[in-house]
């Protein structure tokens, strides 16, 4: 019997850093976003020496600021992609079912239809229609459209001047940084060396090209090289800023965008459904999106020139989601001070080539990928979407089986991701297993909501958390009062989640940041102490007061439009 891989641990993480220099591995894969970590969980499972390097966190970029949607991009039947409807329709069934049913659910969409508007009542019927077939009438449920009573019946607070009717159809939401995380950890499980925290500040090369890279530690600041017969670029919007580093005359092939959401209470919306919707004030579409107590609005989609590190919601992004809201939710009048916090995204979407896609504007860009090789000897894979990640991933891991074969006499074996359930994917079917948490999270006087999010957060992995508060009762205390995360998940994600930052536990492991009024500053020194006496951690008082002024400032910049501050509380 193979012995279970160690835990995905900040204690894993040193060890796998400590590995970097000590061989020559089959691949390099540069990034820990939802590509990245998917690729190297493909190219691991395919038996090749894999070594995984992200800069930051794992999704620290645009995988952790998506629209958190598996959807099978109903508006991209107005662009006739066709074939990627048709693809992104079976990865979401795929991974509602099999995957990761513990982080995908079904979400229920209203896309309703006024007078005037550019989208008609039988136009839009005939595209559910379109929709439903690409998907193979395999979808959640088929669609229905509802005359104007029945919407209003559905929806109460959603505009009624001029509603004619609308179409109900289905596609699903995700925790977009649990599933990258989800994929990072299948790639340790596989025997992938996992390094997050590690940049790439050089490459090495030979008379073939790239063979490896230099990476830095950004938590000691040491260097190491890493030599590589494949290096893959997977860094997202960062593509081209990578390869200009293999090579300074690498000419550019993204198009950036910025995407901006902002978080705020449901009570203040009201909506019961997802509503998909083309804004007053430009016409694109857009989403209002309800998330357990809260609501999303977005996306913008702007392009954008600046570094992706420092992608920020503006006020002026701010208020145009405000007003796209405001026109379908009128009672809502929200304001600025309704804003919780608010997250952006920069898409890598390629830009169109010379003789076609000239002028077009930044949400009509393609959202197709593409796999190529430099001249320096980099293999790059850009664009996509978040839904349709597992099949960029298994495309680009070939390509790198194929060099690996006719140049360097490796022979990779076979892997099918398909139907190999991510870390923590219950074994049982979903509802009977978050309600066997629920009850379990109940019996032990914790509440039902936070066993409902730990199904949710961790599949199977909740049972090791709620056996840890069995055994320490004060661990199932709530953090902050009114959410549902709970003291246990700290030590959970240092040692079963490589949580390595305060940032790292706050924005992608718990969502405190977001969800939080004031971020979770209330409770981060408590945290931070917490956090900094688990193995692999070692905070000294220095330290603690390190990540708690870099975690305020990231804090502050999600908040505070218009004058109105939100961090204090």
């Amino acid at each position: 019997m193979t012995a279970p891989a160690p835990a995905f641990s900040a204690a894993a993480r040193a060890r796998h850093r400590a590995s970097l220099g000590g061989e020559t591995w089959d691949v390099l894969v540069v990034g820990g976003g939802i590509t990245g970590a998917a690729a190297a969980r493909d190219l691991a499972l395919r038996g090749l020496r894999v070594a995984l390097v992200e800069a930051g966190d794992f999704a620290e970029g645009t995988s952790s600021r998506s629209s958190r949607l598996i959807h099978g991009g109903l508006r991209y039947l107005e662009t006739f992609e066709f074939g990627l409807v048709f693809e992104a329709s079976a990865e979401r069934r795929r991974l509602l079912s099999l995957l990761a049913p513990h982080l995908v659910h079904p979400l229920p969409f209203l896309f309703p239809v006024f007078r005037g508007g550019p989208v008609g009542y039988r136009k839009l019927q005939a595209g559910m229609w379109l929709y439903d077939a690409l998907s193979l009438f395999r979808n959640i449920a088929p669609h229905r459209m509802l005359p104007a009573a029945e919407v209003r019946r559905e929806e109460p607070r959603l505009r009624d001047d001029g509603l004619v009717g609308a179409a109900l159809y289905y596609d699903a939401s995700v925790d977009d940084a649990r599933l990258t995380l989800a994929n990072a950890r299948g790639a340790h499980e596989a025997g992938a060396a996992v390094v997050s925290h590690a940049a790439v500040v050089g490459f090495l090369h030979d008379e073939g090209g790239v063979r490896g890279a230099r990476v830095k530690d950004c938590l000691d600041g040491e260097t190491v090289d890493v030599r590589a017969r494949v290096v893959l670029n997977a860094t997202g919007p960062w593509t081209d800023a990578l390869r200009r580093l293999a090579d300074p005359g690498a000419k550019p092939r993204l198009r950036p965008t910025k995407g901006v959401h902002i978080l705020v209470p449901n009570e203040r919306v009201g909506n019961r459904h997802a509503i998909t919707f083309r804004s007053p004030v430009d016409g694109r579409v857009m989403f209002v999106l309800p998330w357990g107590a809260y609501t999303y609005v977005g996306t913008t989609d702007t392009d954008y020139a600046g570094s992706p590190s420092e992608a920020r919601a503006d006020p002026e992004d701010v208020a145009y989601l405000l007003t796209s809201a405001n026109a379908m939710f009128p009672a809502a009048r929200l304001v600025e001070a309704d804003v919780i916090s608010t997250w952006a995204g920069v898409r890598p979407l390629l830009g169109p080539r010379r003789d076609a896609g000239e002028g077009l504007s930044a949400s009509a860009t393609s959202r197709e990928h593409d796999i190529w090789w430099d001249r320096s000897g980099l293999l790059n894979i850009a664009g996509g979407k978040l839904t349709t990640y597992r099949v960029m991933a298994r495309q680009v891991a070939d390509r790198a089986a194929a060099e690996l074969r006719s140049h360097h006499d490796v022979e990779p074996g076979h892997a099918s991701t398909a139907d190999l359930p991510l870390p923590g994917a219950p074994s049982e079917p979903w509802k009977e297993f978050e309600a066997r948490i629920r009850g379990a999270a109940a019996a032990l006087g914790i509440g039902e909501d936070v066993g409902a999010h730990l199904a949710r957060a961790y599949g199977e992995d909740a049972e090791a958390v709620l056996s840890a508060i069995e055994g320490d009762r004060a661990l199932g205390g709530r953090i902050v009062e009114g959410h549902p995360y709970v003291w246990a998940e700290v030590a959970h994600a240092v040692r079963h989640e490589m949580a390595l930052t305060l940032d790292d536990l706050l924005v992608r492991r718990l969502h405190l940041f977001y969800e939080a009024p004031d971020g979770g500053l209330s409770a981060a020194r408590a945290l931070a102490e917490r956090m900094g006496r688990e193995e692999g951690i070692g905070w000294g008082t220095e330290e603690v007061e390190a990540q708690l002024r870099a975690y305020r400032e990231a804090v502050e910049e999600t908040r505070g439009f218009g004058g109105v501050d939100n961090t204090s509380g």
